[in-house]
């Protein structure tokens, strides 16, 4: 009973918020501000209310059941979407708009930042609830709507942001049940976790099936030796997930980030500097045998695991595009030249109105896919669509931004050449985040 008075106050705090009375009253912006500031102690009760079930021990570990029956594909978001939407919305515009000029300037995620993300509670849905999470069932599709709004606020914080919750999403989806019971915890707590997925290596044309990262089956566990690129959180991970072949088959392995072997250096890139990406070596690093992903006899599908990480580029691609757009539209209405805005020059307008169409295409593809695997259909060539896709249009709308701010665009008197650098990246990476 007492949820439901929740969820109804909380559900008349979002929509008085969108009303005309709240504008014409000036309420807008405080009713906003509780229905965000509610919404995320909600997200924080939501995981120490639950008492965790106990189960016998079992391999493989918890998998969260699918959030939608194998039906039409279905555009209209849930009640707890839309809540959720609305306070990652808020939390982008009045955080991480601020931070970000900063973040990429100093090369560095604030520490600041940091722990406002784990106040804001987005751990907890990536743990189960047995486990003592708030995750009822598998829902990558929500997991893309918090990474589209985070990367409106910005790309490389979004990162940041969302590379440990990547890592618990693996260990959900794939991982034993001693790995679930040993690791997801670490993110309940009141402590930041930091953690990192290290697919990519800088060999040319690099392809996630063939990797140069080997590890090798010892008596005791195995050695993981290779040289992994563009891996976030500036060497602070407590935890990696890294991929290597193991007998000529693609693994991952959970390794602490303080194993012997194991060294970070830092490699700035043209964007996701807020991030902090580096190179990430292993020299004969030794992990026991638990450290295999859901162990020897699993459900592991790489494949999959690929095509998730690939959703989760795009999404966050379309949080920024639209960034463009909404940012571009008031620019081109007030900007003159001979005597009128920019905006009634056709070329201007055309541009703008691809961007809104290429956008909504975007989304609708990584909406179809991530629906797809929620239902536990297959979703390859849809994640493959939909990623190619957002590489083409993305990196065009990064483009048009710049363009449209004519020579102001080429300067950091505006965010549209952060957005074209960061957005350069989902051509050039493959993985490395797991909705």
């Amino acid at each position: 009973m007492g949820n439901d008075i929740q969820g109804i106050g909380l559900g008349l705090a979002r929509r008085f918020a969108g009303s005309k009375l709240a504008e014409k009253s000036g309420l807008r912006r405080p009713a906003e501000r509780l229905a965000y500031l509610s919404t995320r102690t909600g997200f924080r009760l939501a995981g120490s209310l639950i008492k965790p079930k106990q189960k016998a021990p079992s391999d493989p570990g918890e998998r969260l059941p699918n959030s939608r029956e194998k039906s039409l594909f279905d555009l209209s978001l849930t009640e707890e979407q839309m809540m959720i939407r609305d306070t990652v919305q808020s939390f982008a515009a009045d955080v991480m708009r601020d931070l970000a000029h900063q973040a990429d300037e100093q090369h560095t995620t604030p520490d600041d930042f940091t722990r406002q993300i784990q106040d804001l509670g987005l751990s907890l849905f990536a743990v189960p609830e047995n486990l003592g999470g708030a995750a009822q069932a598998y829902a990558p599709t929500t997991s893309a709507l918090i990474a589209e709004d985070l990367a409106w606020g910005d790309f490389s914080l979004a990162l940041s942001a969302l590379a440990p919750v990547a890592v618990a999403n693996a260990i959900v989806r794939w991982g034993s049940r001693q790995q679930q019971e040993f690791w997801l915890p670490r993110w309940l707590g009141e402590a930041p976790v930091k953690a990192a997925i290290a697919v990519q290596e800088s060999s040319p044309l690099f392809r996630s099936h063939h990797l140069g990262t080997r590890a090798k089956a010892t008596r005791k566990g195995f050695i993981i030796s290779g040289t992994k690129t563009l891996v976030p959180l500036n060497g602070e991970a407590s935890l990696y997930l890294i991929a290597a072949s193991l007998n000529d088959k693609p693994k991952l392995f959970l390794v602490a980030g303080d194993s012997k072997g194991l060294h970070f250096e830092s490699r700035p890139a043209m964007g996701l500097k807020a991030c902090g990406t580096g190179t990430l070596t292993l020299d004969q690093v030794e992990v026991d045998s638990a450290a295999l992903l859901g162990g020897e006899h699993t459900d592991f599908d790489y494949q999959s695991f690929i095509d998730l990480g690939q959703l989760h580029w795009s999404a966050m691609a379309i949080g920024t595009c639209q960034a463009a757009l909404d940012y571009l539209i008031p620019y081109c209405n007030e900007r003159k030249a001979f005597g009128e805005p920019i905006s009634h020059r056709q070329s201007v307008a055309f541009i703008l109105a691809d961007m809104a169409t290429e956008i909504d295409a975007m989304r609708l593809m990584v909406w179809r896919a991530a629906a797809r695997a929620e239902q536990g259909m297959s979703f390859h060539r849809e994640a493959m669509l939909a990623h190619l896709l957002c590489s083409e249009k993305a990196m065009k709308i990064g483009t048009d931004a710049v363009q449209l701010l004519g020579g102001h665009g080429f300067t950091k008197e505006h965010p549209a050449e952060r957005w074209y650098r960061d957005l350069r990246i989902l051509s050039c990476i493959t993985s490395g985040l797991h909705l």
